[in-house]
């Protein structure tokens, strides 16, 4: 079986700096033609002049003749100057602003505390048109670590959507059937779903021995969440699409006494994708998922390159990891033989 769609994109990717984006990036470029650029380096992504320098150091490592387009993102923190953002949205530098509440995942000590501190800049970009990214999960550490999310809905995002009805807002990495149901429900709000949190529950995680290479934050939920991502992903609802939250540490922070939180999925997300929508009797809903709705949502046109998947009878062989000259990382093994790839 033979399937071809728009070239897809990644709407929420990780290619850190130095030797690991050097490692990493073709990776990404060799099946997607953009993808939208976390800023949570260190230090953090927080002005215009920062968000060109990224981008320039990721062109400068594109493989040769890659077209690739990498959608740059600044970091709000509580100092963010709302002319400096609107200045570098009229410039085309950024193409959304990412809220990490502070605490609340890798590199983000930085982040908003109080969301009333903000607010400013979010109102200029509720006036310009800008989106907003948001990583949806509380800090409080009287709140379960399972609950997060469904607690971050109620007690910050409807209360902001009630302040900023015409902010646009892509809740992040959705990961519960609370933040599907809240997605469809609010006006000017999207939703990007992971590769990993299509495929894994908190069994993978924890049944058998901690799996450090399936930590993730959010981390992942019961089946029936999943299953309700599954949905949401497959039903062509266009305010659902793909960001893989592909997120690239080395084996020896993964496999520590803390480990970092971040799966690595660049490699093998188209075909891991497609046995997912094949599952669901839904392949023909593949493309809007990874190619069609994030465009529309962000105001863009759909890549005009398309990519060939092709199923063939013995599974696909993939690399155990990538090396890099920060060290090896691990690539998201779904747990089940792959019969897809990108052709």
């Amino acid at each position: 079986m033979r399937i071809t769609l728009t070239r897809p994109d990644d709407w929420h990717l990780h290619l850190r700096d130095g030797d690991m984006l050097k490692g990493i990036l073709p990776e990404t470029t060799r099946d997607f033609g953009r993808a939208i650029i976390m800023p949570n380096l260190v230090p953090p992504v927080v002005t215009s002049f920062d968000a060109l320098q990224y981008r320039a150091r990721i062109i400068d490592l594109l493989p040769e003749g890659d077209d690739f387009l990498p959608l740059m993102t600044l970091y709000l923190t509580e100092g963010t100057d709302p002319e400096d953002v609107a200045m570098a949205a009229k410039t085309r530098t950024i193409s959304a602003v990412k809220l990490y509440p502070a605490g609340a995942t890798t590199n983000s000590d930085s982040g908003v505390k109080d969301i009333d501190n903000v607010m400013p800049v979010l109102e200029k970009m509720a006036e310009i048109g800008l989106p907003l990214c948001v990583h949806g999960e509380v800090t409080d550490p009287s709140v379960d670590i399972f609950d997060r999310e469904a607690a971050f809905i109620e007690h910050v995002l409807m209360p902001l959507r009630t302040r900023l009805p015409e902010l646009k807002i892509i809740m992040e990495h959705v990961t519960t059937k609370d933040g599907v149901d809240y997605v469809n429900s609010a006006a000017n709000t999207a939703a990007t779903l992971t590769t990993h949190h299509l495929i894994i529950n908190r069994n993978h995680l924890l049944v058998g021995g901690i799996k450090p290479h399936y930590y993730c934050l959010p981390i992942a939920k019961r089946e029936t969440h999943r299953l309700a991502l599954v949905q949401a992903a497959t039903s062509g609802n266009p305010k659902f699409f793909l960001g893989t939250d592909s997120a690239p540490h080395t084996d020896p922070n993964k496999e520590s006494a803390c480990g970092c939180a971040g799966v690595f999925s660049a490699t093998n997300t188209m075909p891991c994708l497609a046995h997912v929508f094949e599952d669901a009797g839904a392949l023909d809903k593949l493309e809007a998922f990874t190619s069609l709705n994030g465009p529309a949502f962000y105001g863009l046109p759909p890549n005009t390159a398309k990519i060939t998947l092709t199923q063939q009878d013995t599974p696909v062989v993939f690399p155990a990891k990538i090396e890099t000259g920060d060290g090896p990382v691990t690539l998201f093994n779904p747990d089940f033989p792959l019969f897809w790839r990108v052709s």
